[in-house]
C-alpha cells in the first residue's frame, strides 16, 4: 500500500498514512479531525540506464560521467544493432563504435 502525506486543516499537523488508493483519508492523529487534505510533496522517479544519475545528487564529476557513459554505450549499441542491424548503426551512429574503456 502507498504512503500518503496529509495536513490537518484544524490543527495544521502534518502526518503520514498508509492505505489503499480508494480508501478515504484517515482522521488527524493529533486532534481527530476529519478535515484533512493530501499534500503532494514530490513526484517519485525511477531512472535507469543512461538517464540514471552518475554520482550523488546530480553533481557527478567528469570521471563519474565518463564511467557512466562507458558503461551504458555498449548496451545501447547492442540494442540498436540487434534492432536495426550493424550497417545502420555504423552509418547513423558512428560515435557508438568508439571504445570508451
Amino acid at each position: 500500500m502507498p504512503l500518503y502525506d496529509y495536513l490537518c486543516e484544524s490543527c495544521e499537523t502534518p502526518y503520514e498514512a498508509r492505505h489503499g488508493f480508494n480508501d478515504p483519508a484517515p482522521a488527524c492523529p493529533a486532534c481527530g479531525s476529519a478535515q484533512v487534505h493530501r499534500v503532494i510533496t514530490r513526484a517519485p522517479s525511477s531512472l535507469k540506464g543512461i538517464m540514471a544519475e552518475a554520482g550523488t545528487g546530480g553533481r557527478a564529476s567528469s570521471a563519474e560521467l565518463q564511467s557512466k557513459w562507458a558503461e551504458e554505450t555498449p548496451k545501447l549499441r547492442k540494442k540498436l544493432a540487434d534492432k536495426l542491424g550493424e550497417d545502420t548503426v555504423n552509418r547513423y551512429a558512428p560515435s557508438l563504435n568508439h571504445n570508451y574503456e
